[in-house]
């Protein structure tokens, strides 16, 4: 299934694209490091009773797997995002064999789904890529029933995640060219001001918009660290479009500024993030 892509023209390039690829190859290692925000919102799925669970930008698709496979045969977790091949891997990771999981490949800010369709919409780290969020979160709102749930994981500040900007900040003299990561644009810092959440939450139709900080340890084989630096991020995409010389040049220098995230055999750092939570009010 797929809607036409009427926004989000920029995320829509970028995630059918280089990063969309980057995040395929990397897939295995993500899932990895993120999974203890998949089991936060296996819990939060539990939690609220929920039968019919929408993962919104669900990448490939370890969350909504993760949902079914607590909901069982009885309920459904429908994962959606805007990258196509990302939708593709997650199709092929769930299998045919699991009835409870499905995907669509469509942009969630537009997509028209069946009104009240869903108990609850769920998202790890999808949600800060819209261009117009405040019409995003009115049209999941429109897709979750009466009373339903809103519970999604974004990331607080660069500031505050020095792991996640340390590749940029390592190379900034080398690449002056790299742009800096910008709160309040569609990005991964996009919602690094919890009080603006808020905002859009409320004139987004939502009620009683709950934001709390958390911050999570994750952690990686450090083996799998070049994968890390060379294929994701701004540095990431920059890199592809370098010679090898010029990789030559940069890679080290990205590699010393992880040294202290390092522990023998095992990357460490923690995750600043907030868990958001609304209720979807009486129509």
């Amino acid at each position: 299934m797929c809607s036409a892509m009427q926004s989000n023209q920029e995320q829509t390039v970028l995630w059918n694209g280089v990063a969309g690829r980057a995040w395929i190859e990397a897939q295995a290692l993500l899932d990895q490091v993120f999974e203890p925000f998949a089991s936060l919102l296996v819990d939060a799925v539990r939690d609220a009773a929920a039968v019919r669970v929408l993962d919104v930008g669900c990448g490939t698709g370890a969350t909504t797997r993760a949902i079914a496979g607590l909901l069982g045969p009885q309920g459904c977790a429908i994962g959606i995002d805007i990258s196509a091949p990302m939708i593709a891997t997650a199709w092929r990771l769930a299998g045919a064999e699991n009835p409870a999981v499905g995907f669509i490949h469509a942009d969630a800010q537009t997509h028209h789904f069946v009104p009240a369709s869903f108990d609850m919409m769920v998202s790890r780290f999808g949600v800060m890529f819209f261009d117009d969020s405040v019409r995003a979160f009115a049209n999941l709102r429109a897709a979750v029933k009466d009373g339903g749930t809103l519970r999604f994981i974004a990331w607080r500040s660069a500031v505050e995640n020095p792991f996640m900007t340390a590749a940029e900040r390592a190379v900034a003299p080398l690449l002056p060219s790299l742009p800096p990561r910008q709160p309040n644009t569609p990005g991964q810092f996009a919602f690094a001001d919890g009080s603006r959440i808020c905002r859009i939450l409320e004139a987004s139709g939502w009620v009683w918009p709950e934001v709390r900080p958390i911050d999570v340890v994750c952690s990686f084989p450090a083996a799998d660290l070049d994968l890390y630096i060379t294929r994701l991020g701004p540095l990431g995409r920059a890199l592809e479009e370098m010679d090898e010389a010029r990789r030559r040049e940069i890679i080290p220098v990205v590699q010393a500024a992880f040294e202290p995230f390092i522990d023998g055999a095992q990357v460490h750092f923690t995750a600043a993030c907030w868990m958001v939570s609304a209720r979807c009010p009486s129509r």
